[in-house]
């Protein structure tokens, strides 16, 4: 799943709209759908997502021997 579906997913889930989440992040609503568009995200962008979603934001390198970097 690329990470627009993810955001997707993630906004119906928190019950909110792209709209409330641009606004809940300080941007418009056409600067985030123009980046969810792209798929292009700093790490701190999505983790401001997820906080306004109420949500953590989590990214790992997950080794075989259970090491997470």
């Amino acid at each position: 799943m690329d990470i627009a579906k993810k955001i997707k997913a993630a906004e119906g889930y928190a019950g909110i709209s792209e709209a409330e989440l641009a606004r809940r992040t300080g941007r418009s609503s056409q600067s985030l759908g123009q980046r969810i568009k792209t798929g292009r995200f700093t790490l701190t962008e999505l983790e401001e997502m997820a906080t306004a979603m109420g949500a953590e934001f989590v990214c790992v390198f997950r080794f075989t021997d259970g090491t997470e970097i």
